[in-house]
Order: structure tokens, then C-alpha cells, then sequence
């Protein structure tokens, strides 16, 4: 109950930022506002600016000033989901339990509100609000590492992969490296990009740094595990999908029994990864129980 409580105060505060930071619906560019805005206030868990937010209080540090960069986190994640629904992509129709943005404002206006929602995460990540807390020059390194980890080496990269192996037998190897991409590399920046805010020293950076791998491998894999065993409604998305585009995926590989053995595995991993700290860390240690216990 602790950390339900934890979970949806740390939501509020991130949706009240968001709201705080977020262009308003007016003047010229009101539809493309619009549109940013449809997407990135249609719900969601926001994990990463929370996991941002928890790891700073990881390593004891107030978290006031870090919240224009959390906005930034999830505007990135707002615009890849939108940009991963499209016709081109995986030409999805739900998100949220909502039309997505392309069916609602039509694809060109879906691929502006993405790159605007991306670009205004740099905006953020610079806002006067986060140089109150930060030095400059670790303020240009936490940019540059989530710059890295939505980039070409990064989430833009893993679904370069992710389409180009549809349809096509590939290795295990290769399956982790596609997911490492797309969805393990946001996640550990995010964690990063707290534990910077937080100045965190060198051991604690690779012990959060550790946990942030690890919970974001989880995090795929109960995604996959997901489409499998759970239902559109409860998505939000069509559940399915996988199967229907022919994605290589865990339970593809492994089986549901083995492939839940597996996430357990990684979140015990990222657990273990926070031995070094003391219950300033706990509500890590309860997120990378609830990634393996989320139903949606």
C-alpha cells in the first residue's frame, strides 16, 4: 500500500509539471499543440520520469529541480509512441485505450506532434528550473546520455532493428540487442539521468546504472509476455500484435512458463544491483517489482 500511495503521488506531481511546463492550446500553432498534447496527457504509468525521480532520492537528493527533465522523459517516450503507431510503422489504432494520434489528427500532423514533443524535451532539459540544481557541466552530461539513449545507438536504432527483423528468423542475440535498443536504453537513462541530478559518485552510478539495464530487459519481456496473455482492453493497445506482424519475442523463443522465469530473473537482478544503498532506494526496488507484476 505504501508504495501504491508512492507510485500515484510521484504520477500527480509528474502530470502537474507536465501540465505546468507544457505549451498551452493557443495562438497560431494551436492544432499542433493540440496534438502534442492529445498524446502526451492520454495516461500512461509514467515510469521514466518517475525511475528519474527515484533514483536522485536513491543517493539523497531533492528532486524539485529535476522535474522540467522528467517532463522531458516522457514527452521522448510520447513522441516514439506516436511515431511507433504510424501506418509505416506498426500501424496501430489504440493507444491508452484511445484512437491514436495519427487516426485523430491524420499522419502528418501525428509525425509533427512527435518531432515537436522531442524537441521540446531538449527545451526542457535546458529550462532555467533544472540549472537551480545542477552544475552546467553535469547538466550537458545528463543530456548527452539521454541524447545517446534515444538515438541512433539507442531507441531510434532498436526500432530500425525491430522492423527489419520482421518476418525474418533471428537469433536470441539478436532479439536482446533489438530490445536493448528500443526500450532498455530510454529506461536506463532515465535512471541515469536521476543519478547525475543527484550526484551520484562513480559506484553508485554503476550500481543505478546496473538496475537500470536490467529493469528495462524486464520491462520488454513482460511487454511481450503481455501481448501474449493479455486482452486489449486491459492494454490499452491491441493485444496480439506481435504474433499478427511475426516479431521475434521472448515467449516466441522460450515459452510463457520460461519467459516469466526470465523476468523475475532480471528484476531480481536489478534488486541486487541496489544492495550499496539504504531505503532511500526502496521505491526502485518496489518499481522493478511492479514492471514484473504490471498487467498492462
Amino acid at each position: 500500500m505504501e508504495f501504491k500511495k508512492y507510485l500515484t503521488e510521484q504520477c500527480a506531481l509528474v502530470e502537474q509539471a507536465m501540465a505546468r511546463y507544457m505549451l498551452p492550446e493557443e495562438g497560431p500553432l494551436a492544432n499542433h499543440i493540440k496534438a502534442m498534447r492529445y498524446s502526451l496527457f492520454a495516461g500512461g504509468k509514467r515510469i521514466r520520469p518517475i525511475l528519474a525521480l527515484a533514483a536522485a532520492e536513491a543517493v539523497h537528493a531533492p528532486t524539485e529541480h529535476l522535474l522540467p527533465v522528467a517532463c522531458a522523459l516522457e514527452c521522448i517516450h510520447t513522441y516514439s509512441l506516436i511515431h511507433d503507431d504510424l501506418p509505416a510503422m506498426d500501424d496501430d489504432d489504440l493507444r491508452r485505450g484511445k484512437p491514436t494520434c495519427h487516426v485523430v489528427f491524420g499522419e502528418a500532423e501525428a509525425i509533427l506532434a512527435g518531432d515537436g514533443l522531442l524537441s521540446f524535451a531538449f527545451e526542457l532539459m535546458t529550462h532555467p528550473d533544472v540549472r537551480q540544481g545542477i552544475s552546467p557541466v553535469a547538466q550537458l552530461q545528463m543530456i548527452n546520455i539521454i541524447a545517446k539513449g534515444i538515438g541512433p545507438v539507442g531507441m531510434v536504432g532498436g526500432q530500425s532493428l525491430d522492423l527489419a527483423a520482421e518476418g525474418q528468423a533471428i537469433t536470441f542475440d539478436h532479439l536482446r540487442l533489438i530490445h536493448g535498443y528500443k526500450t532498455g536504453a530510454l529506461i536506463t537513462a532515465s535512471v541515469q539521468a536521476g543519478a547525475i541530478f543527484g550526484k551520484a559518485d562513480d559506484k553508485q552510478f554503476a550500481a543505478l546504472s546496473r538496475y537500470g539495464v536490467q529493469i528495462g530487459l524486464a520491462f520488454q519481456i513482460v511487454d511481450d509476455l503481455l501481448d501474449v496473455e493479455g486482452t486489449t482492453e486491459d492494454l490499452g493497445k491491441t493485444a496480439g500484435a506481435d504474433a499478427q506482424r511475426n516479431k521475434a519475442t521472448y515467449p516466441a523463443f522460450f515459452g510463457v512458463a520460461k519467459t516469466k522465469v526470465m523476468a523475475k530473473e532480471a528484476v531480481d537482478e536489478a534488486v541486487n544491483a541496489l544492495k550499496i544503498f539504504d531505503a532511500k532506494a526502496e521505491p526502485l526496488r518496489d518499481l522493478a517489482r511492479y514492471i514484473y507484476e504490471r498487467n498492462k
